[in-house]
């Protein structure tokens, strides 16, 4: 693979080492326990107080309780991998940068938990905070992206919240961008997996259209502010650009940023590409940013 319109060059590295590894099926435990695997390998955190709980009968992992603003985390994984240790950093990381409470949930999965199970959890943590009189926002990375923005417009008109602060979010089920066929292989995610995972939690093929489980089929009107940070190579490009799009015109304040050179969910490649980091820290900044102008 050519360097070129790739962020750096440990980026590119990474990409070429993947592209010569030949494809394996393995089902989907094996795949979970592959993506701890991972996790385990990358830098911790930043070190703060934390402790698991649980919050409307869901496994929560609390960051620094006791702060003025509560950031509800959604993982990312494809509806299908990811828990409260894969994420761990990231949490921790969001949790520093905005001076907040970070409560990153442990949803429920698919293909044992299909939607509305996600969401469902999601909803029920941040209507419990909310009650405790807290001033909540929601986030999330690829499908905890979708997770967060279902769980803004199950709850709008009910719970006030405060911000989205979204990186590389799925936003449209069905898949349709031009970017899915132009970048989904051979940029580390795969469309075709992608597709068969969203099955997995989307088994009927009309609900990928429905305005319950497609933000691009939904009315926006009256969601929270956003931050939504895309990626050029990502399959997911066009249906975030095309989320934080439909946001405006929607009159909903949008921070919204295309990431060049970087792929999808490059946070968790912080580690091996200065690009990424530096990405996952504008990110950060404008999440601080926001909440800011939202507490003021």
């Amino acid at each position: 693979m050519s360097n070129d319109g790739i962020a750096d060059e440990q980026l590119a590295a990474l990409l070429r080492s993947a592209a010569a590894e030949p494809a394996a099926e393995t089902d989907v435990a094996t795949l979970r326990r592959a993506a701890n695997e991972r996790a385990r390998r990358r830098r911790p955190g930043p070190d703060m107080p934390s402790a698991d709980t649980t919050m409307a009968g869901v496994p929560v992992r609390v960051y620094q309780p006791g702060a003025g603003v509560v950031v509800v985390h959604l993982h990312g994984g494809g509806f299908v991998l990811g828990d409260l240790d894969t994420h761990d950093a990231q949490a921790r990381r969001l949790a520093a940068a905005t001076s907040a409470t970070v409560v990153a949930v442990d949803y429920r999965r698919a293909p044992e938990h299909p939607w509305p199970a996600a969401v469902d959890d999601a909803a029920g943590v941040v209507t419990q905070i909310a009650a405790t009189g807290a001033r909540v926002a929601v986030a999330g990375d690829s499908a905890g992206g979708m997770i967060a923005i279902l769980t803004a417009l199950r709850l709008r008109g009910e719970v006030p919240l405060l911000a989205q602060l979204l990186v590389c979010p799925n936003a449209d089920p069905a898949l349709r961008s031009a970017s899915v066929e132009d970048k989904g292989r051979g940029w580390l995610l795969d469309a075709d997996v992608l597709r068969r995972w969203i099955a997995m939690w989307l088994p009927d093929p009309g609900d990928r259209d429905s305005p319950l489980t497609s933000p691009l089929r939904a009315d926006l009107a009256g969601l929270p502010p956003a931050v939504v940070v895309t990626a050029e190579h990502d399959p997911l490009r066009d249906e975030g650009d095309a989320y934080a799009a439909r946001l405006r015109d929607a009159g909903v304040a949008v921070m919204h940023r295309r990431e060049p050179g970087l792929i999808h969910n490059f946070p968790s490649l912080r580690d091996v590409s200065p690009a990424a980091a530096a990405a996952e820290d504008r990110f950060l900044h404008d999440a601080a940013e926001l909440l800011r102008m939202r507490t003021r």
